[in-house]
């Protein structure tokens, strides 16, 4: 059976464990709004930090001013060794609306308000949410590596980009994380992948459990899952983890059972026949 690298230093000096928390679906329907039962969603956070989670990953935009709050209530003051991730660059309209944002003057405020919700006096990981296309990538970085040099954020990474827009970020900044959408059934960013194994870039899979066809009841993934007494959930996490150790899944969800369960998908082995097996189904 394959094994894989457990663990990966983000930009070299933060260790985590490779299997984080995704903290979008802490929040109300649609991205929006408080949770349904606040207590439970800090219950999450608090049971996947005892269960060995120590790299969690959210958003301004989560909620919005939700979803962070929520880390600090649950979690400041932070354990050491644990790694809070967050963006900026998304802006709120409504449930399920986004629009970018990424002016220096807009980021740099975002980044004073996420330091008061998180209840830190550095960010770990800033990731721009997204890049702006009425602004200069260099320009809205530039106010970040201000923040940086000031002892702010610790990290800088990116989120929905292409190759050639993590180099034209890296000539004005050290990035050491992209966040695309990625998993076994959508493999658009394949090559973004191959270019962060290259640089030793962590690549964080968002929507990280594949669906459709390929997860429906007598799909391979459904089929497999059986073999391996796993669910889908489990074995779509699993995979990503074997495919590259650069990889670090974010699996989010607004339940503790729910959690545990993702959490195993940690435990899972798959050996390279059937990885490519996988692969194979879904071309």
């Amino acid at each position: 059976m394959s094994q894989f690298p457990k663990t990966f230093r983000i930009g070299g000096d933060m260790e985590v464990n490779r299997l984080g928390f995704g903290a979008m679906r802490i929040v109300g329907p649609g991205v929006w709004g408080p949770p349904a039962d606040p207590a439970e969603a800090k219950r999450v956070l608090k049971r996947a930090v005892e269960l060995g989670v120590n790299f969690i990953d959210t958003a301004d935009s989560y909620g919005p001013a939700v979803s962070e709050p929520l880390i600090g209530e649950a979690l400041a003051p932070y354990p050491k060794g644990l790694v809070i991730a967050t963006k900026a660059g998304l802006t709120r309209q409504g449930p399920d609306q986004w629009r970018p944002v990424a002016r220096p003057e807009y980021l740099q405020q975002q980044v004073e308000m996420s330091l008061r919700f998180l209840r830190t006096d550095v960010i770990d990981l800033w990731q721009l949410h997204r890049i702006d296309p009425k602004v200069p990538v260099e320009e809205s970085l530039a106010v970040i590596v201000k923040l940086q040099k000031q002892g702010k954020i610790r990290h800088i990474g990116l989120s929905e980009v292409k190759v050639p827009e993590i180099e034209q970020a890296r000539q004005v900044a050290k990035i050491v994380s992209v966040q695309n959408i990625y998993n076994l059934g959508d493999r658009r960013h394949e090559d973004v992948v191959q270019y962060c194994q290259a640089h030793e870039i962590a690549f964080i899979p968002w929507f990280p459990v594949a669906a459709g066809k390929l997860a429906q009841p007598g799909g391979k993934l459904d089929e497999m899952s059986k073999r391996h007494g796993s669910t889908v959930a489990q074995l779509s996490v699993s995979w990503l983890l074997h495919r590259s150790p650069v990889i670090l899944p974010i699996p989010g969800t607004s339940s503790v059972a729910h959690l545990e369960e993702n959490l195993k998908a940690a435990d899972l082995a798959l050996s390279a026949e059937e990885m490519k097996e996988l692969e194979d189904a879904v071309k």
